[in-house]
């Protein structure tokens, strides 16, 4: 069964107007490969102003949002409010919210379920650490981040995994093709013995991790990684070529 492949781009806590412009400039000059669903999740305040400019080949997204559709959580934005500006995608458990703000398995499931309950796709998160790596903990604790999510929710079709070990993310290291493969496999097979055989065929897993125009080609020729999700390479006109690592 294809999987389309799916590359989102991930600007996180960076930009202006004026760098909004000249980012979604190089994506519209492209030119990018036409088999791909390409994403970028923008700073809450910026949404609305590249909602408006974005081309429609190129989904918006926000990089959080919370678990009600409204209430006193100074801060927070809620799905609804973000499908009033017309944004449809949200990614959400991403290491720095579980990392840097404390964002517990429960939280992100509690998060991931009401978004897809608002009409929200998600790119959900998940990897594990430095320390949980070296101590042969990989497949337990992604299985610990996904069995989560799958206790809280029925419907897969509009979820995406991202897989970003957090020792990989923004440090210039990044998983060898066949590290990344092997979790992607595990997390795939996960999929089949705990939800089901069908859902486990058509749920892209991407690989989040200082993915770069150098790296790209080799990671995307592994059989279960379905594209990437990209930090701070998507700032950078490198993104088309990350995109396109399938040409």
């Amino acid at each position: 069964m294809s999987r389309k492949f799916f590359v989102g781009g991930n600007w996180k806590m960076n930009g202006t107007k004026k760098v909004a412009d000249e980012l979604l400039s190089n994506l519209v000059k492209g030119p990018l490969d036409p088999n791909v669903e390409v994403l970028i999740g923008v700073p809450a305040i910026y949404l609305d102003f590249v909602k408006e400019k974005a081309p429609c080949n190129i989904y918006v997204a926000a990089q959080n949002c919370y678990k009600t559709e409204k209430g006193a959580f100074t801060g927070e934005i809620s799905p609804s409010m973000l499908k009033d500006i017309g944004i449809d995608w949200v990614i959400l458990g991403h290491s720095e919210r579980r990392q840097i703000f404390q964002e517990t398995d429960t939280l992100i499931a509690e998060k991931v379920n009401h978004a897809l309950e608002s009409g929200l796709s998600v790119v959900a998160c998940i990897g594990e650490t430095l320390e949980e790596r070296e101590a042969g903990q990989t497949e337990a604790v992604v299985a610990k981040q996904i069995k989560a999510i799958k206790e809280k929710i029925c419907n897969w079709q509009n979820v995406v995994i991202a897989y970003e070990p957090v020792w990989a993310i923004g440090t210039g290291k990044t998983a060898s093709p066949q590290q990344a493969q092997d979790v992607h496999k595990i997390l795939r097979k996960w999929l089949c013995d705990e939800v089901s055989e069908t859902v486990a065929k058509t749920t892209r897993i991407i690989y989040g991790g200082s993915v770069t125009s150098s790296n790209c080609r080799e990671l995307a020729k592994e059989c279960d990684i379905d594209g990437f999700l990209v930090g701070g390479a998507s700032l950078k006109p490198e993104f088309v070529e990350i995109i396109n690592a399938n040409q």
